[in-house]
């Protein structure tokens, strides 16, 4: 009888090794790779790559507060503390696109982000308006016009000698580089569009939001057609209670941790640039 049940087994073992050979995808075909095998190991995450973008800087100070408090102070102070809870995490890998009060010009900017490969773009800015009495925290993203002017434009300015998407435009047939093109606009703006409801849902439990927090205008540093990118003004520097906050480190650690957050939902979302 023990005879009868260890040739049955090595038969049956015998069986499982034919099918997992003509059935590749079977489940025999599982049962006998794991055989005699470690465990496979959990995969790392990989670091993101996020440009921060301070606004303005060098002889363009930017917003100026009625007290004298600068913008291009505020943005690159928050900034340098956002790059820095980034890290932290030693999930992101933060690049600025200035370090320091220098000018730097606005295309330059996206430049510099492409060329770091960043997967996410976020220009910091400080608002001042007319109307004193208002304040809080909004967001841009690149207007659908905007996004079709610039969208041509590209295909002009670069003469198809760039990488798009990953994509080489310069090898591409003459009428179809401009519906690639399009096409990775039309995703980059779908995904600038999760980041900025990421941001108001985040934000929106941290800081005051303005009126109709979410915006879209034509903003160059939002033109990147392969690049998510948002534009977020932290707050009015035309309204004394910001002015007075704006400046604190404690409130830009706050602003930075809630932008932190929102960059995690962003990514957690299953979004890969």
């Amino acid at each position: 009888m023990r005879d009868i049940v260890i040739a049955r087994r090595a038969l049956l073992a015998g069986a499982a090794g034919i099918a997992a050979a003509v059935w590749p995808s079977g489940p025999f075909a599982a049962q006998q790779a794991g055989k005699g095998k470690a465990p496979p190991r959990p995969l790392r995450k990989p670091v993101r790559l996020v440009a921060l973008d301070p606004g303005h800087g060098g002889i363009d100070p930017g917003a100026i507060s009625p007290g004298g408090v600068y913008e291009k102070d505020i943005t690159l102070a928050t900034a340098r503390e956002l790059a820095r809870q980034l890290a932290a995490t030693g999930r992101f890998r933060p690049s600025l696109t200035r370090r320091a009060d220098v000018f730097v010009p606005l295309r330059e900017r996206v430049a510099l982000a492409r060329a770091h490969r960043a997967e996410l773009f976020l220009s910091i800015h400080a608002d001042a308006l007319p109307d004193s009495t208002m304040r809080g925290l909004s967001v841009y993203t690149l207007s659908d016009q905007a996004s079709d002017r610039e969208t041509a434009a590209l295909a002009v300015r670069e003469n198809r000698d760039n990488f798009v998407a990953g994509i080489n435009l310069s090898r591409q047939p003459r009428d179809i580089a401009p519906v690639l093109l399009d096409l990775a606009r039309r995703q980059t703006n779908n995904r600038s569009l999760t980041l900025a409801h990421a941001i108001v849902a985040e934000l929106g439990h941290a800081v005051p939001l303005l009126e109709k927090p979410h915006r879209a205008a034509g903003f160059a540093v939002l033109t990147a057609p392969d690049m998510p990118s948002v534009l977020v003004e932290l707050g009015c520097l035309s309204n004394r209670v910001e002015e007075r906050l704006l400046p604190q480190r404690t409130y830009q650690q706050r602003l930075a941790h809630a932008l932190l957050h929102a960059i995690e939902d962003y990514f957690a979302a299953g979004i890969a640039a």
